[in-house]
């Protein structure tokens, strides 16, 4: 009907996934590319619209990451990957599964942030004999469980996490990144 207008209040569907890459050597494997495929899987797998989520990853390095580091965690050392889930989405029991993020009004799911440090991830990718891309892949994903409400302080939940792992891995085609280690 012509003079009639439609106010629409809600955004269209679409991930909204801000990836900052700060140190060039993340070029070197096509990070964003790798960080789309990783986080869509993870999210699928855990039965969540990707479409939906909001989550932002910076791909730095060692300095910036030892930085948010010692600011967050009060450790001054470079480390893989850190991750700042915007829910608490408790595991109420050892083992157990994390509640399920809560969408906004609009239907939109923040999740949270993710920051990864490439000389960390290369030299454990060299160290463990790993291709960059599959150890950078597994972190990935480790990250966004972290945001997800999986853990690893207490055994039952690194166990229930890292089976979660493992289970998306092997959907992105990528072998057991704990199976060098297991019984160790």
């Amino acid at each position: 009907m012509a003079g009639v207008g439609v106010a629409k209040t809600a955004k269209p569907s679409a991930m909204d996934l801000d990836i900052r890459i700060a140190h060039p050597g993340w070029d070197t494997i096509s990070f964003g590319a790798l960080a789309v495929r990783a986080v869509t899987t993870a999210l699928e797998a855990c039965e969540i619209d990707p479409e939906n989520c909001e989550i932002a990853v910076l791909a730095t390095g060692d300095s910036e990451i030892a930085t948010l580091n010692q600011q967050f965690r009060d450790k001054p050392t470079a480390t893989n990957v850190l991750s700042w889930p915007a829910q608490e989405l408790l595991v109420e029991t050892p083992g157990g599964t994390p509640v399920s993020p809560q969408a906004d009004a609009f239907g939109d799911i923040a999740l949270g942030d993710i920051a990864i440090a490439y000389e960390t991830c290369a030299r454990e990718a060299e160290a463990a004999g790993k291709p960059m891309p599959d150890h950078v892949t597994h972190l990935v994903v480790h990250g966004v469980l972290h945001l997800l409400g999986y853990d690893h302080v207490r055994d039952a939940d690194a166990t229930v996490m890292e089976r979660r792992e493992v289970a998306i891995l092997g959907i992105l085609g990528l072998d057991d990144p704990y199976r060098e280690t297991a019984g160790a």
